[in-house]
């Protein structure tokens, strides 16, 4: 299973979605649709300029914004039929990007139209648990860096497995399955399915943070 290419199986699984519900469906990022998010996919991949913009805030930022607001005006399907047609040649075929932002990319949005359309966690098969738990375990701390005040583990619920986001006390620990907890340092606390606890303080640090990129 170690060569599986788990960011193709979500990718492939968001493009049956999309297709399933059609382009005005909601998305856990409200007000964008799924075609806003199909052209954010897009731009992701295949505008080099403006892709940047994605993550750089300020001018870049708002650069992007327009270009994926264009891109958004173009037929459904045929964005669609861009993102499944894979990365294309280049920096998004590299192993370790596919295996790590890729991954992440095409699995927590793949869930933002799920849940935002009625459907629950999913029970992934085991090696796709593997590969999430593995992307949680390399930057937890990035992810996690505007928690103030209190520190952060991170337990894969059934398993002895944890890992530590955020040095301090008192410490919060956040359970679940290895692709709720990814939603959840993601910035999706309201559909994660996780149990939050430690002290009340911790506990309520965590909840009041802003999780993601």
């Amino acid at each position: 299973m170690a060569d599986v290419l788990f960011d193709a199986i979500e990718r492939s699984r968001l493009c049956d979605l999309f297709e399933e519900l059609g382009p005005e469906a909601p998305t856990l990022l409200e007000p964008w649709t799924t075609r806003d998010l199909a052209a954010h996919l897009v731009l992701r991949e295949h505008d080099y300029l403006a892709g940047p913009g994605l993550v750089v805030p300020g001018v870049w930022s708002r650069f992007a914004e327009r270009r994926r607001t264009a891109l958004a005006l173009r037929d459904f399907p045929s964005l669609v039929a861009t993102i499944r047609s894979g990365p294309p040649p280049g920096f998004f075929r590299v192993g370790w990007v596919r295996r790590v932002p890729n991954l992440n990319e095409f699995f927590v949005h793949h869930e933002d139209v799920r849940r935002a359309n009625g459907c629950g966690p999913r029970t992934n098969e085991h090696a796709m648990d593997e590969a999430l738990w593995g992307n949680i375990g390399r930057a937890p701390w990035f992810l996690a860096r505007r928690l103030r005040g209190v520190g952060l583990e991170l337990s894969w619920a059934g398993t002895a497995k944890t890992v530590r986001a955020r040095r301090g006390e008192p410490t919060a620990r956040i359970v679940g399955s290895p692709g709720e907890l990814l939603l959840y340092l993601f910035g999706r606390q309201g559909a994660a399915q996780v149990e939050v606890g430690g002290s009340a303080a911790a506990v309520e640090a965590v909840r009041r943070a802003r999780f993601g990129m």
